[in-house]
């Protein structure tokens, strides 16, 4: 997770692999409803999921019906090495994660999950999403209760029974530890940059795919924090 050195190395499209690489979007999944539903009880919950670059995941989070909040951060390692530059060694034990404040009442987290596996992120593939290559860009489920710890579990084991992907299904449920928003330049990063060449070429897609599989929980405007 490094950024670009060199002008004339953009210039000629040359890019390390990072969340600035562009790269080519990969075409979504129509998955099923959840077999179990979540049953949470009224008031704000929240959720954090891993699934590569945090610029996508939030953005797709950002445009859902019932989501008041989506924070960039990293979860898994320790406090002081929770900074970008640091992160991106692959040796923290963080990973790039979003945090979801949604109303369950309008939106349950086994939808949060549906979306999360349709559009996301590519389940099948171990420590990298697209061009992001590490530990950091890990497929990631982190239950905050036990409720969501239920319905995760027996969506993934959903998933893994329905054959939709060729490849095995290689997302883990990982404990919470702590979660640390990411650097203020990281919010909001897809609403504030459209027209940044990762963003259009990687993440605008799963923005449209959303829309195309969701029109019922998709919104237009970007929740913004």
């Amino acid at each position: 997770m490094r950024r670009p050195i060199l002008s004339a190395a953009l210039a000629v499209g040359i890019f390390t692999a990072s969340c600035q690489q562009p790269a080519q979007a990969e075409g979504a999944v129509a998955t099923p409803a959840a077999a179990v539903q979540a049953n949470e009880p009224a008031g704000k919950k929240t959720a954090v999921f891993a699934g590569g670059c945090f610029w996508g995941i939030e953005a797709v989070f950002s445009h859902l019906n019932g989501v008041s909040s989506v924070v960039s951060g990293y979860h898994g390692g320790a406090k002081n090495t929770a900074i970008y530059d640091v992160v991106g060694t692959g040796r923290t034990g963080h990973a790039e994660a979003v945090r979801v404040t949604y109303d369950p009442a309008k939106i349950r987290y086994d939808q949060l999950l549906r979306v999360f596996f349709a559009v996301g992120a590519d389940p099948t593939q171990l420590n990298y999403q697209g061009p992001d290559h590490g530990t950091q860009y890990r497929n990631a489920l982190v239950p905050m209760n036990q409720e969501q710890a239920k319905v995760a579990a027996a969506y993934l084991a959903q998933l893994k029974k329905s054959g939709l992907w060729k490849q095995p299904i290689v997302t883990t449920i990982e404990p919470y530890k702590a979660f640390y928003p990411a650097e203020g330049y990281h919010q909001d990063f897809a609403a504030n940059n459209p027209d940044h060449g990762y963003i259009k070429r990687w993440d605008a897609p799963k923005v449209a795919n959303l829309k195309r599989l969701f029109p019922d929980l998709y919104k237009a405007g970007f929740t913004r924090n």
